[in-house]
Parts: structure tokens; sequence; C-alpha cells
């Protein structure tokens, strides 16, 4: 239906709230025929849930109700949308456009599955809001677009976000997923790139999709993600499987999941004479889905024939799912007694035109056959037209581009124009060193051309009825087939493809569980690696026993990116990825909370503290026992005592859950939570002081350490007048003299309790060890003597 969307948004989605703070969405996808239905209670004032899942779809059209339904405190989504959502089509219709017992109907005629596999027939009345916006999402685009959905042909999940990561948008922002927070690196030529584009070399656009779609909501089933794990290690053992796959997936066209949508959509027979819509065009995608589907259809017994010695699980399943499903080549069968042998889908403009004009046989119509003769009549006239021109006028460089908005045009070289260009020329317009025009003849040449082109997709069309009734009756084959591109293409063109260029165990498979411990050795930045050759890899360890890890160091040291670093490995190993450590073991996370940078939001009348603290109430209200936690400098932007103080609290309320804490501080204090809890592991940044100045390591190591200073010395390096930095260093030299002894005394404590905790981190890793059973007595062992003997 929707025809040149390229990457962008095909989503519509309807979008409705009650006063008890539940929000209903469901989200139309044009251009795979598909309906994502979320039903949520808001648990944030800022309608942070909303936002996450807004950024997700990238909608083109929000349909929203009346704002006259919006909870006490919150501004409802109308007002949502206009305020963080301007740029999106927003339409607003009537509150009983939201019928949720119209919606359920709908679902039940148009989903491809049974509603009772869905969980609609149990969970109707409970989930009312999300099936009132998918009757609005339906009515508007069967009205706006002028089609009918076909019966059975829709995708429909319900709650698709359950069997997923969920990460806020504020996270997707601080972690640079889909978009860099700064594009030009600092003293290089480099640009940063964010995940999304470091691993976007898919050659389809809907596998580009699927990955943006992956990332932002990566899996959580380990059996799935093993799947995919174990596809990649196929590839990456077999190189001619690798390198076969490669070459195949290019010969299906990149638009292959589109041609989904004109067949689930039906035109309406009054709509083009009422709406005064062009008949040409639409027939015109007709065909071009036609051409494109018999396209993918060839290349089929391609990708049979570089699959059949696969021995993956996935990799073996679309072998035996689609290469020998013979519907498949039925329908091509079918669409061979029709459509030529020799159409091929093409990209260029005329090419394609020409396809789609000879793309039925000949002599299966004869008034086709008449506007075909028509079609080339003008095409030859129009290429004599420029040869006449050549020779009246000396330009043996003119040249006869074609577009599909003006179509033919003349292209001269500034070098050959002498003086001016003859009156006969028109429309000139100047286009690098060439000069775009036309003339009267050429005018009247491109109305009759494109007539003619028109008259023929009508006829196509006519000739095509029958056989684009046979396909919509293999609708689901269509949604299979391109479903498998799309995973073939991510994993296969941008997972594969990524690691393959990287020197060779810099990635590797991850390891899962459920309630094991958080485990990375040599754990590299995905992003940054590539930008700076000498990276220094860190290690990470987060278990039961130490659910929460507290990071200090000076600025600049190498907080920040430690953490984002942790949160894009967890992301890569769960969207079926290697990933760039030595070796790494993931508790699969449910949710990825990120608080990290600072700035004022001065389109919510909020300070640098206060956007801290909302964002940080988020966090405490949505956390679960399997999140990651991630937090960089919490309360640095009010006073000193108050932002001690919410640090310290936070860090004793996070502690009592079984979720895993990142916790980077320039606080030195927070380190004496180590003195009073033994699941608190401190952990600092190594800086080496030479001269004066700061040496950054970049390196990771165990316990605290105070590095006396470290402000002053980074603005003596800024350039602060040396007079200001004496008076700085006497003032702080008194405040801190008391603080240093004290903390002293709070680090002997600190080493009795880490000793201990040593010992329960040793413990944690032989429960979750592959080793038997005399291994592991002996390890024990040594274990309990070098606890013993004091050697921790």
């Amino acid at each position: 239906m929707e025809d040149d969307v390229g990457e962008r948004s095909s989503f519509v989605i309807g979008l409705i709230e009650n006063r008890a703070k539940e929000v209903g969405m469901a989200a139309f996808d044009l251009r795979s025929a598909s309906l994502h239905l979320s039903q949520y209670i808001e648990t944030s004032s800022s309608y942070q849930n909303t936002k996450t899942l807004l950024h997700f779809y990238d909608p083109m059209v929000i349909i929203v109700p009346p704002n006259k339904l919006a909870p006490e405190g919150m501004v409802g989504v109308s007002e949502l949308v206009d305020r963080f959502y301007a740029s999106v089509k927003k339409v607003v219709m009537a509150r009983g456009c939201f019928d949720d017992t119209k919606g359920a109907m709908l679902i039940k005629n148009l989903a491809a599955k049974e509603p009772s596999a869905l969980g609609l027939d149990t969970y109707y009345k409970q989930y009312y809001l999300c099936l009132a916006s998918a009757s609005a999402a339906i009515k508007w685009v069967e009205a706006e677009k002028g089609v009918i959905v076909t019966s059975h042909s829709l995708v429909v999940t319900f709650n698709g976000s359950f069997g997923h990561v969920n990460i806020d948008a504020t996270s997707v922002q601080n972690l640079e997923i889909v978009e860099p927070l700064h594009s030009a690196l600092w003293g290089t030529t480099n640009k940063k790139r964010s995940l999304f584009h470091m691993l976007k070399t898919t050659k389809t656009i809907g596998g580009t999709r699927l990955l943006r779609a992956n990332l932002l909501q990566p899996l959580q089933d380990i059996e799935t993600i093993n799947t995919r794990l174990d596809c990649v290690d196929e590839l990456m053992r077999n190189a001619q499987l690798f390198y076969g796959l490669s070459q195949v997936l290019r010969k299906f066209p990149k638009e292959t999941d589109r041609v989904l949508c004109h067949f689930c959509f039906k035109p309406k027979k009054i709509t083009n004479e009422v709406l005064g819509v062009d008949n040409g065009k639409k027939s015109q995608i007709l065909i071009s889905s036609i051409i494109l589907l018999k396209t993918a259809l060839d290349a089929l017994p391609l990708l049979s024939k570089v699959l059949k010695d696969a021995r993956c699980f996935f990799l073996v399943n679309v072998y035996k799912t689609i290469c020998e499903n013979e519907k498949y080549a039925g329908i091509r069968k079918r669409i061979g007694k029709v459509i030529d042998e020799d159409v091929l889908h093409a990209r260029v403009p005329f090419v394609a035109r020409t396809q789609q004009c000879f793309a039925v046989k000949a002599g299966i119509d004869g008034l086709l056959d008449i506007a075909r003769r028509s079609f080339c009549d003008t095409s030859e006239a129009i290429h004599n037209l420029a040869n006449k021109y050549r020779e009246e006028y000396k330009l043996p460089n003119l040249k006869l581009p074609f577009n599909n908005r003006q179509g033919f045009y003349f292209s001269i070289p500034h070098k050959d124009i002498q003086g001016k260009l003859p009156s006969k020329f028109i429309q000139v317009v100047k286009h690098g060193n060439n000069v775009h025009c036309s003339s009267l003849e050429l005018a009247s040449l491109n109305v009759r051309n494109k007539s003619a082109a028109a008259e023929c997709y009508v006829r196509t069309e006519f000739c095509l009825e029958a056989l684009v009734d046979a396909i919509r009756e293999d609708i689901t084959l269509f949604t299979l087939l391109a479903e498998a591109l799309c995973l073939l293409d991510m994993i296969v063109n941008s997972f594969a493809h990524a690691i393959s260029t990287k020197p060779f165990d810099r990635y590797i498979r991850p390891g899962f569980t459920d309630n094991g411990p958080l485990a990375i050795d040599g754990g590299r930045h995905p992003i940054l690696e590539s930008i700076h050759s000498d990276f220094v890899p860190n290690n990470i360890f987060i278990s039961e026993a130490s659910n929460m890890v507290i990071v200090t160091g000076p600025n600049m040291s190498g907080k920040s990116t430690y953490l984002q670093q942790v949160c894009l490995i967890v992301i890569l190993a769960q969207i079926g990825c290697y990933v760039p450590a030595q070796f790494a073991t993931i508790r699969v996370v449910d949710r990825i909370f990120t608080r990290m940078g600072s700035m004022d939001n001065l389109e919510s009348n909020s300070s640098t503290f206060m956007t801290e603290m909302k964002e940080t109430a988020f966090i405490m209200q949505n956390i679960a026992q399997r999140s990651l936690i991630v937090m960089d400098e919490l309360g640095r932007a009010t006073s000193s005592s108050d932002g001690l103080a919410i640090a310290w609290s936070c860090c004793e309320h996070l502690l009592s859950l079984n979720a895993y804490t990142i916790f980077a501080t320039h606080m030195d204090n927070l380190s004496e939570l180590a003195a009073i809890y033994p699941n608190v592991k401190i952990l600092h940044f190594y800086v080496d002081i030479r001269n004066n100045r700061l040496d950054f390591k970049f390196q990771l190591h165990d316990g605290p350490r105070h590095v006396a200073h470290y402000g002053l010395l980074l603005a003596e390096v800024a350039g602060l007048p040396s007079s200001v930095i004496e008076t700085a260093r006497s003032i702080t030299s008194r405040i801190t003299e008391k603080e240093v002894n004290r903390m002293e005394v709070n680090c002997l404590n600190y080493n009795q309790i880490k000793s201990a905790n040593h010992v329960a981190h040793r413990l944690i890793c032989l429960k979750y060890s592959n080793q038997n059973e005399d291994s592991i007595r002996q390890a024990l062992q040594l274990l309990k003597e070098s606890y013993i003997d004091g050697k921790f």
C-alpha cells in the first residue's frame, strides 16, 4: 500500500487512556500488514512507558480521542502528542470510533491466528483499551487509504513487548543505541556512531527495521537467543555457507517484505471514483508487487541450494518450511503462466516502467497490446527527438535522463553550451556542471508516453485479477517468507558480518543463566573500540551475593564509558550476537534502566536536578527482580549533603532487591556502604599522579582509592588562574582532613568484609560451574585454606 516509503516508518498508532492511568495502544504497520496491541498501567506522570513504545514504533500517524479522559495529575495522551511528537501527524477521532466491541470483532475476522491463541477470548474485558485503539486505527486506515483489509491476513501480536527487554526512551538515548549523543569526536576526524549504525550492514529494508526493533527490545527467551547464536556459530565456522548466504540474499529485492501489504488490502470499488485517485498509479504499485514477488520466488531455489547442508536449527527450519514447501513452486508456476519470464524487479525508473508495461505475456489482452504499441512509439519518438536536437544544435553530449516525477528531460553539460541555449528549450535549471531543461515537443511526448503507460497498467491489473486472488488465499506463506528473509538478513549481513570484520577471537559467544551472575572478562565498548585501537578492556562480576558495584574515580577516568559498555554488551548478547569480550555469561535481564548525563529540560520546566530526580523516581517505581540499573553521578546537581543523602538512600533501596546495580560516583563517602552491607563491591579506575598531572590508565581495580584534589588538578589543566587554584587548595585541605581520617578507619573494616565477600563470590562461581565433583571439592579445599591463611 505504501509505495516508496524506504526505511521511513509506516506505523499508524491508535492511543487511548482511562482515568485509572491505563493506556491502550494499537500499532498498525502498513508495510508488513501487522497489528501490535499493548495495554499497560502508566506508572509515570510524564508517560515514560508510552514514550518508550512510541519511540520504538516511530509512527507516521497517531490517532487519539478528544482530550477529556486524562487521569488526575496527568496531561493526557492528546497533549502528550502535541508536546513531544509535533512532527508526527496527529488525528483526533470521536470517542465513538474507539469501540472495543467492534475492535474485538475486527481482530477475530482479520487476524491470521485465532483470537484464542492471542488470549483475547479470556481477557477481552480486561484489555478493552487496546481493542478500542485497534478499532480506531483500522477504521482510519481503511478510510484514509481507500482499502478493505483481507480476512485472516493480519499478523496480530498481543502485548508483544512482554517477552522482550524493556528499555525506556531515556535509556535508549543515554546508551546511544539508535542515535549518538555527539556525532563528532574531539581531536579526530572520525564520526562516532550508534550501536544501530555500527551493525547496520543489512541488505533489505525489512532486515534494517528488524535490527532496530531488536536493539530497542532485545529478547528474554534463552532458547531463542541460543538458536540465533547457534546460527552465528555455524556461519563463523563455515565460510562457504556464510559467503553463499550473503550472495543469495542479494538476489532478493530490498523491498520483499513490502509486497505483503498489497495482497492484504483490497481496494474499495467506489473509492477511486469518489476520491479521484489515479487508477494507473494504484495499478502500477500492484504490478510492481507481482514482479517483486516473482523475483523473490525465482531466488528461492538458490537459497535452497545454499541451505541444503546447513546444520543449525534455525537454518534447517528455514530450509524445511520454505525451501521444501511445494506451495511456493506452485505459486511461481501460476505466476509464470501470466507474467513474462524475462521480467525482473528493477529500481532504475524507466527500466521499471518498461518492465511493468510488459509484465504480462503478449497475446493475453488485445487492448493491452495496443497500449504497449503506443508506449513503444512514444518512447521511440522521444529518443528520436533527442537525436534530432544533438545534430541540429550541435550538442553531442546531450543526455536523456528520466524520473517518475517529470518523465524524460534533457541534460546538457555547461561546456557544450556556446552563449545562450536556443529558445526552443524551456524550464532551464542549473544542476551542478549540467543544465536540465525540456521543450514543448518533449513535454507533449511525455504526456502521451505517461498516458500510454497508465493504460498498460490498468489493462495489466485486469489481466492479473485471478492471479492476485489466488495469491491472497496463501498470504500466510508470504508472511513466513518475509519474516525468514528479514531474520536471515539480520543474522548473516549484520551479526556475522560485524564479527567477521574484527580480528580473530575479538568477539565471543556469551553464555546465559536465569539467576546466575553477570560476569564479563575483558569487556570492551563495541562502538568506541572501533575508533580507538588502544581501547583498554575491563571486567565486571555481579551476583546475588554482591548485587551492587560502586565505581569511583576522577572525572574523565572512564566511569561513564564503562557503564555504557556493560549495558551495550548485555544488549548485544540478548539479541543473539557475539560480544566484544574474552568471556561473558549474562543473567537475562527484563529491563534496563539508566540515569546518566545532566541537562535541563526546558520543555517541562525542569532543572537539571529535577530531571535527575524524575528519572530516578521512574526507576524506583518500575524496577523488577531481574532489572539492570546503571546510575551515573546521582545527586551531583544539588547541594553536597542532600546529594549524598539521596544517593545513599537510593543505594540502600536498591540493595534490598535482587536487581543488579552499577553505581558510578565521585562521592568517596559512598564507599562506606561496603563496611555496612556485604553485598556492595567497591571498584575504582586507577589514575597515576605525576608532577601534579593526572595520568589516566582506564583500568578498573578492586577496592576504594582516594585521589586527593583531582578536581583542582583538572581545573589547573583547564587554565584557571594559579591564584584561584592555590586558594581552592588551601580551603579543601582544611575541609577534607577530618573526613579522610574517618574513611581510613572504615577502610580497615571494609577489608574484613571484603575477604568474606570474596569467598561468597567463589562459591557462587562454583555453583554455576560445569566442573565435575572432584574438581569442585578440590576448589573448595583451596578456598578454605586461603581464607584461613588470610590470603584474600
